[in-house]
Order: structure tokens, then C-alpha cells, then sequence
């Protein structure tokens, strides 16, 4: 038979060694992998299933966000003077994160849930999924009347027609505008749009601080860098909602802030009131006093120029008396509510400095009224009271106080000092009106009173007036910048990188497979397997045969198999060189890698071309050679070594191919491996050279039993199978040890029952990896395929590739 130029691989004529270039070259890589790419596609179309039905059932959630600017205040300080540090501080009275935590407290949130009404939520069931209709809902719960506002209920309402509904578990129909009583209390339905029969709907009541404390903790609030801006964000499962939460809240906080600005006012206004209805008392008591002595002592108010003269000096002087016995009254009323400790935290009046014009009392006042609404405003806030915040707030008033009863200590010894000096005076006059009448002068020491009193009631009412007006100008701290708009695109799930993540998904998931299974692989998937790590020949590789038995080379045949059997016997001539009637030994590393098939297909091609030739089935431990060619056993070598059967009796022909004959195994004896060592062994091999061209010996596997290298004494090369996907690498190490220390002769490599399926789509031999891929080359095997493999086979990229 004529070969192809390209189907011939050069090999060495000697033992010594050609290094085959073992690098897998980019076409080899192509189609080893290629040939997962259907199942790549498959993995992204499921992956991408599995995200189109995660977006069609997941819950939208919708995003908003809003901010809102601070007016941040801090204390005074010259950076010079430590007292003034003392007095006022350097840290500041409010902080972006202290108004962080009061936007974020349940009371505030508390606000917005009672400002929106969100106790009541309103959701549409569906057959796929429910959603939230707030602000969308075609009816209102109106509610009459709640037997218990803290407990939670949920009502299930279905519309029987656009009047009627009926609510499921309680067994209530009623009509649109009529109310209903339940174990949670009285209601009806307010219709706001027509609704669809059959319509569904759940109504949930939730307790104000519930819902209060899930939104409260649903929202976020974060300074924005490098300003004393708020950013407030919100996600829910509705967009109307997230917006008006989130807008409600500024709205409440500016509200807020607000009123607790006014709390220090309020506080001072109510304590002057107190003083005022005190006083006011205490004057209506002194003019009745003086009335009713007028009218007893029949008085009347007439004076000499002199008495007049020294009654308006002694009541100039009383006028300072009574200034400074009104601001000592002052200072006792501080120094009593600031002594007392039951006042310390009280949300109660506040002391004042009314009418004492120290500028550093007063200012130590108003620092110790603001600690107070700064503590005020962290208790409501929820935060605990060793927290340390509230511990700071709790240390700044104590210093306050501390600073401002010395502060009243030092006023007292002024003050009285400046009476003692008065008074110094007024004896000087009063030596001088010591002959007034008796009665004229009680008249006066009555009078002098009722003027003390007014004038520190004229005081208190000035100072009240100055807190209200002072309370009518207060304006908010807080500014919105921007306001939460309606988000009608959801934020979550987002469905481009839902889908984004599937194909990457898609593609890594069976990659990573694909990876770890080559990884894991332990077994000969190639000739390259062998070539990397191994100097030893590659005669070839035969595909895997579909035609269901062994004899596969015939006269007519021109399978793919058969015409790679044939490129073996053109490399094998290279091998064997010009040896006359040359013997070939065939062995592998175990069991299973195809030595009687290699075996008789080998010997089917090589008789084809007109050599006599016979195969000895050596493989006197597990034959398997007659069975491979539907022949029944029969006596054999063993009989022939034993002496019980002459040689030409044993040998047989193979029907239906001209010059192939077989040599049994005979019964398989107990002492095989001695019985190689027979003499006899050398009259077989003695006798078959005079009578055969070609003597081909299936022995046991090299790496089991030690019958090939007994064997190997008789043969002129030897033929190591290795089988694809069956082989271990390992065993790569039986075949360099024996090729290296060259323990059976002239040995070669033959990979059998290649497939496709380990990702290489050709059947190359030696280093050319010439392709039997064209019908015009070889005819197809016939193989009946399943419906499966039908459509594997019509998807396999290879089939497209491989087409020019």
C-alpha cells in the first residue's frame, strides 16, 4: 500500500533518542478546550434563567436621599485669657454628630410616623409577588376605634365587586362605607378609586414605636465631608414613601431644633411668672397696709420743705437700698435653686440673673441653661445616662454651677458692702428726722417697702417681656438643602449587573469545573502526557473503534482506526529496520489498555502487505486474544511446552484474512513465570521464524508480572500501549525506567483509544499531527447514537470548526 508522505513519522534507526518538541501549541489548546464551549453556553443561558427569574420575583427597592445644612455653634474664647476659657469653652455647644443621633432617634422618627400615618400600610397582592401601594391604595381603613393601640394586626381584604369585600380568617363581608367590628376594634372602608373584582389587598396596623424604630433604623445619616451638611437616605419598598420619610424627617428636625431653642426661654418666662405672682401678692398686702394705717392714724401727707428735703435724700439713699436688696433677693433665689439638688437634671424653671447687670454672671447663666438643653436633648434622644456624652453634658453643669455660686458669693460681699455704705448714710438723716412724728415715720417705713417691692416687680416684668420677645424671634439652626425626590427607577435589585454577575457566573462556574477536573486528572489524556516528561518514541495513536469488536483492519476497509493502523506498520518499518522476520513484543503497564487489540490489529495490517504472520498469545495469565476473535479455546503454547501437542498442530488461521494465523494460549498453568523459562520457549520462537515473516507476542502487562522482560530476549522491538484516559501518569515512570536502562528492546510508545471528548479533535501521529478529519480520507464508522448524544453531536463546536 502507497502512504502519504505526511502519514510517516520519522524514527531513529538506532536506540538513541530524538526529543519531540512537547509543547502544546495554540491549536492544541484551542481544541482541547473548545470542545466545552456548548457547555459553557449552557451554564450562562441557566445562569441567565436564573437571574431573569430572580428579577421577575425579587421585591423592587427604591432609594432616595436628602440633605439638610447645620448652623453649627461653638464657644467664645480669646485664646488668651484661661478664665474666659473656663467661662465659655472651646469645645463646641453642638456637634454634627450629636444632631446626627437626634435625626436618627425613635421621638423624631415617632413624629414622622404620626405626621404620615404610616401605623396603616397598605400592600396589593398579586399572583407573582405583592407590592406597597402607599399613596396608591384605592381605599382607606378608616379607623373608629382601637381596643389595644400597641398590638399589631393585619386584615385581608378581597373585593367581591366594587362595594362588597370580604375579610379572610374573620368571616366578615361587609360593603364599602359601612363600619365593622373585629377583636382589634371598630373600621370601615373609604373607597378612593373603583377597584377590580376580586381585587386583593393586606392592611397592617403597626404601633407607632415599632414602626417608628424600623425606619429609624433603616435610615442613614452621614456627614457630607468638608461642610455641616447632612446626607439623609433612605431605601423602602415604595418610592413615595422613601421620599416623604425622608422629607418628613428635616421637617421635623428643623421643628425640633426649634423647640429646643425656645426650652431655655420657656423655662426663664415660667420662672419670672412664679416670682411676679409672689410679689404681686406681697403688694397688694403692703398698700393695704398702708391705706388702712392712713385711715387709722388720720394722716395727712403735708411736709415742711426741710422734712421734704431730707426725706428725698433718704430716699434717694433707700433707692440704692432697695436696688441692692432686690439683686441680694436675686442672688438668694440662685443660690437656693442651684443648692438644690433636686434641681440639678429637673426639667424644671431655670435660674435667671433678673435684674443683676454682671456681664459675667449672666454669661455663666446662659452657658449653664444651654448644658441643660444639650443634656435635655440627649436623654430624649434615648441616649442612656452613662453615656458618655450624657457625662460630659453632666460635668459641664456641675462646672456651671460651681462657677456661678462663686461668682454669686463675690456679688453678696459687693452688694452688701454698698448697703452698708448706704445705710451710713441714712442714719445721718434719720438723726436729722428724729423728731418727726412717730406716726409719720411708721407711714414711711410702710411706704419704703411697698417702693422696694414695685420697683423689683417692675424688674421681673421687664425682663419677662424681653423673653418673649426673644422667643417670638427665634429661628431654626437647620436649613434644607435639597429635598428627597421620587425615585421611579429601583435601586435594587439592578438588573444589569444582576445579569452581568449570571454570564460571569456563566462562564467562571464551569471554567473553575473545567479547571479543577484537569487538575485532579491523573490519567494520560494525550501523547503530549507522555512526550513532557519522557524521551521514549511515539509510534502512534489509534482512535477509539465504534464497531464493537476487535478485528477492525480488513482488505476493504478504510475506517479512521484502520488507516491509523496502517501509518503504524509505515512508522514500524523504521523501527525494525531491515530485520528479517522481525518479532514484536506488546505489552502495557496493567490490564484493560488494549494489548490483544493493538495485538491483532496489528497483526490483520501487517499481513496485509502480503507478510506472513502470526501472534502468540503470551499472555498466559489472563488470554484474551481468541476471545477478541470469537475463537473458542483451544490447546496452545502451554500444551506445546508441557510436551502434549506438536507445534503445527497448534497454530490456527484467522478466517476471512489472508496470512494472519494465531498461536493460543493453551490452559492457563499454576507456575507461569517459570514455565517461560522453558527450553522449550526457544524451539517456539525457532520454529515460527522458519515458517512466519513477522512473529507478534501478546504478553502480560510489564507493570504486574515480569513475563515481557522474560520475553524480551526474543524480540526485536517492543510496542508499550498506553490507553487515553485509562493510563496513569505514573506509569510513565515503568516505561522511562525501561526505555532508559533499556530492559526490552527497541521500545515505542502507542496511544490507545483516543477520543475527541479529551479535547483534542484530531488524531495526529509523531510530531506532524497530520488529521484524518475529510471523508475523502477514510470511511465513517457507523455508530447508533441516542437522542442525547444526537444533539451533543449537533451543538459540538468541533463539527463546525472542523468544516472549511
Amino acid at each position: 500500500m502507497n502512504q502519504d508522505p505526511k502519514d510517516i513519522v520519522s524514527l531513529p534507526t538506532d536506540n538513541s533518542v530524538q526529543k519531540v518538541d512537547n509543547s502544546l501549541s495554540i491549536k492544541e489548546l484551542f481544541y482541547k478546550y473548545i470542545r466545552f464551549l456548548p457547555f459553557v453556553v449552557l451554564s450562562v443561558a441557566i445562569a441567565l434563567l436564573i437571574a431573569y427569574t430572580y428579577l421577575r420575583y425579587a421585591q423592587p427597592i427604591y432609594s432616595s436621599s436628602g440633605v439638610i445644612q447645620l448652623e453649627i455653634k461653638t464657644g467664645k474664647s480669646s485664646g488668651n485669657d484661661k478664665v474666659e476659657d473656663l467661662l465659655y469653652g472651646t469645645t463646641k455647644v453642638q456637634s454634627l454628630q450629636s444632631q446626627l443621633e437626634i435625626i436618627k432617634s425613635k421621638p423624631l422618627m415617632e413624629r414622622v410616623v404620626n405626621r404620615l400615618g404610616l401605623q396603616l400600610s397598605y400592600t396589593a397582592i398579586g399572583r407573582i409577588k405583592s407590592e406597597n401601594i402607599y399613596k396608591r391604595s384605592p381605599f382607606n381603613l378608616n379607623i373608629h376605634a382601637l381596643t389595644d393601640s400597641s398590638a399589631s394586626f393585619s386584615y385581608h381584604l378581597k373585593f367581591t365587586n366594587s362595594e362588597q369585600f370580604e375579610i379572610a380568617k374573620l368571616n366578615i363581608s361587609t360593603t364599602v362605607g359601612k363600619p365593622f367590628t373585629t377583636p382589634h376594634g371598630t373600621f370601615s372602608v373609604e373607597l378612593l378609586s373603583p377597584v377590580a373584582s376580586g381585587a386583593e389587598f393586606q392592611v397592617d396596623w403597626t404601633p407607632t414605636k415599632s414602626m417608628a424604630a424600623k425606619y429609624a433604623n433603616a435610615l442613614m445619616v452621614a456627614p457630607r465631608t468638608g461642610s455641616n451638611s447632612l446626607v439623609l437616605s433612605l431605601e423602602t419598598s415604595n418610592p413615595f414613601l422613601t421620599a416623604d420619610i425622608i422629607n418628613s424627617a428635616m421637617v421635623q428636625y428643623d421643628s425640633v431644633t426649634i423647640e429646643q431653642n425656645n426650652f431655655s426661654t420657656d423655662q426663664m418666662i415660667s420662672f419670672i411668672d412664679i416670682r411676679l405672682d409672689t410679689l404681686k401678692k406681697e403688694l397688694d398686702e403692703l398698700q393695704t397696709k398702708v391705706i388702712d394705717y392712713r385711715v387709722k392714724a388720720n394722716l395727712i401727707v403735708d411736709a415742711d420743705a426741710i422734712t421734704t428735703n431730707y426725706y428725698d435724700n433718704l430716699n434717694k439713699s433707700q433707692e440704692k437700698v432697695v436696688e441692692a436688696q432686690a439683686q441680694l433677693l436675686s442672688i438668694e433665689m440662685i443660690e437656693s435653686y442651684l443648692s438644690d439638688k433636686n434641681n440639678e437634671f429637673k426639667k424644671s424653671t431655670a435660674p435667671s440673673s433678673l435684674g443683676i447687670t454682671d456681664p459675667t454672671l449672666n454669661s455663666l447663666i446662659t452657658n449653664y441653661n444651654l448644658a441643660q438643653v444639650g443634656r435635655q436633648t440627649l436623654i430624649e434622644s434615648n441616649i442612656p445616662a452613662n453615656h458618655p456624652s450624657v457625662k460630659e453634658a453632666d460635668g459641664l453643669i456641675e462646672k456651671n454651677r460651681t462657677m456661678i455660686l462663686e461668682n454669686l458669693k463675690n456679688l453678696r460681699k459687693a452688694i452688701s458692702g454698698r448697703i452698708r455704705e448706704t445705710e451710713k448714710s441714712d442714719l445721718l438723716n434719720q438723726k436729722q428726722l428724729h423728731e418727726l412724728p412717730e406716726k409719720q415715720k411708721d407711714l414711711l417705713g410702710l411706704e419704703r417697702q411697698v417702693t422696694t417691692k414695685l420697683a423689683l416687680y417692675e424688674l421681673l416684668e421687664k425682663r419677662r417681656e424681653e423673653a418673649s420677645i426673644s422667643r417670638a424671634s427665634t429661628i431654626s439652626t437647620s436649613k434644607i438643602i435639597d429635598e428627597a425626590a421620587v425615585a421611579y427607577t429601583p435601586a435594587k435589585p439592578n438588573k444589569t449587573t444582576i445579569r452581568l454577575i449570571a454570564i460571569i457566573l456563566g462562564i467562571l462556574v464551569p471554567v473553575a469545573i473545567i479547571i479543577l477536573l484537569e487538575m485532579l486528572n491523573d490519567k494520560i489524556s494525550s501523547k503530549n502526557d507522555i512526550t513532557r516528561v519522557s524521551n521514549v518514541p511515539i509510534l502512534g495513536e489509534v482512535g477509539r473503534s465504534s464497531l464493537g469488536k476487535t478485528l477492525v483492519v480488513g482488505k476493504t476497509s478504510r475506517t479512521m482506526v484502520a488507516e491509523q493502523f496502517r501509518t503504524i506498520r509505515s512508522n514500524l518499518q523504521y523501527v525494525i529496520n531491515n530485520i528479517q522476520k522481525p518479532v514484536i513484543m506488546i505489552t502495557s503497564s496493567f490490564s484493560g489498555e488494549g494489548k490483544s487489540f493493538i495485538s491483532t490489529n496489528l497483526g490483520a495490517v501487517l499481513a496485509l502487505s502480503g507478510k506472513k504472520t502470526i501472534i502468540l498469545e503470551f499472555d498466559i495469565r489472563k488470554p484474551m486474544l481468541l476471545a477478541g476473535l470469537g475463537m473458542i479455546k483451544k490447546p496452545g503454547i502451554s500444551n506445546f511446552i508441557v510436551g502434549k501437542a506438536p507445534m503445527e498442530t497448534l497454530i490456527l488461521p484467522v478466517q476471512d484474512t489472508d496470512n494472519l494465523f494465531v498461536l493460543p494460549c493453551g490452559p492457563i498453568p499454576p507456575n507461569p513465570s517459570e514455565l517461560l523459562l522453558d527450553t522449550k520457549v526457544d524451539e517456539i520462537f525457532s520454529y515460527l521464524k522458519k515458517h512466519f515473516d513477522i512473529i507478534i507476542i501478546d504478553t502480560a502487562p510489564v507493570g504486574i508480572v515480569s513475563d515481557a522482560l522474560t520475553l524480551g530476549k526474543y524480540a526485536d522491538a517492543s510496542l508499550y500501549i498506553t490507553r487515553q484516559g485509562y493510563t496513569y501518569k505514573k506509569q510513565i515512570n515503568i516505561i522511562n525506567d525501561l526505555y532508559e536502562n533499556k530492559k526490552i528492546p527497541k521500545m515505542s510508545v502507542i496511544v490507545n483509544d483516543i477520543t475527541s471528548g479529551h479535547g483534542y479533535g484530531y488524531y495526529g501521529y509523531g510530531k506532524y499531527g497530520y488529521s484524518y478529519t475529510k471523508n475523502d480520507y477514510y470511511t465513517q464508522e457507523e455508530e447508533n447514537k441516542s437522542w442525547f448524544k444526537q444533539v451533543i453531536n449537533f451543538i459540538n463546536p468541533l463539527k463546525w470548526f472542523s468544516k472549511k
